[in-house]
């Protein structure tokens, strides 16, 4: 048996955690640090928590970084890491460089997976690629393995952008509302238009200029909305924010 170890239990180890047990990962299989959200998480879920993050390390074969990222490299110090152990860092903008020394000798992973994990529906980029890593990760949706850790903060951007979506589909929703269309349906309709969208570009191998220009049709709804953005400059206002982003996350913010 594989066990793995939650160290940082907040949101997102909340919803990693989640999409494992969906896809049929016993709770035996885990074991949550006691600090944060450890033991609520564990009583909820019916998963057990180690006695300290010293227990957790010991006794797991891949242990999840979840903590703040300033935080990362003081709680994985002092730790007893083993050869053989994976240290699977999903701390956004942290280098594995940075942990590399105080977690030592165990294999260093970096994954950005999103909350949508707890439905089974995100995407997760990881380097390096590791199979164990794909295996177990798997049921949280579909995995995205990069060549260079350079690729890394980039791909992390979309973790932004995911955010940047639910607030344009909230804004979409309460417009609609706002226009006399029942809340509960606006929400449900803006929301499902942006999964339909993502599965067209996803699903597709059609050049995404030319899916695009076959919605925005001359004269048509989609181009006149399309071009009040560009006057609005909403594009370039989008790009700015991702790559205000990517300097965060590259540290030069």
């Amino acid at each position: 048996m594989t066990m793995i170890g939650f160290l940082g239990v907040g949101h997102l180890a909340a919803a990693l955690l989640e999409g494992l047990l969906a896809g049929g990962r016993p709770g035996g299989d885990f074991l949550l640090s006691p600090r944060g959200q450890g033991a609520a998480l564990g009583a909820r879920l019916a998963v057990p928590v180690a006695a300290d993050n010293r227990d957790l390390v010991a006794r797991c074969d891949i242990v999840i970084l979840a903590t703040r990222p300033r935080d990362a490299a003081d709680a994985v110090a002092g730790l007893p890491f083993r050869e053989d152990q994976l240290l699977v860092s999903a701390c956004a903008g942290l280098p594995l460089d940075r942990l590399r020394g105080a977690a030592a000798p165990a294999r260093l992973c970096r994954i950005m997976p999103l909350t949508a994990a707890s439905l089974g529906a995100s995407p997760t980029a990881l380097f390096p690629d590791e199979p164990r890593l794909r295996s177990l990760l798997a049921p949280l949706g579909p995995i995205l393995p990069l060549a260079r850790e350079a690729d890394f903060e980039t791909a992390t951007v979309s973790a932004a952008v995911y955010g940047f979506a639910q607030a344009l589909i909230a804004r979409a929703a309460t417009w609609q509302a706002a226009q006399g269309l029942d809340p509960a349906t606006a929400r449900r309709l803006s929301a499902l238009t942006f999964v339909a969208a993502g599965r067209m570009v996803a699903e597709s191998e059609t050049p995404m200029e030319r899916l695009l220009g076959e919605l925005a049709t001359p004269g048509g709804i989609t181009e006149r909305g399309l071009g009040v953005l560009e006057e609005a400059g909403a594009m370039a206002a989008w790009e700015a924010a991702c790559a205000a982003v990517l300097a965060k996350l590259r540290g030069s913010d």
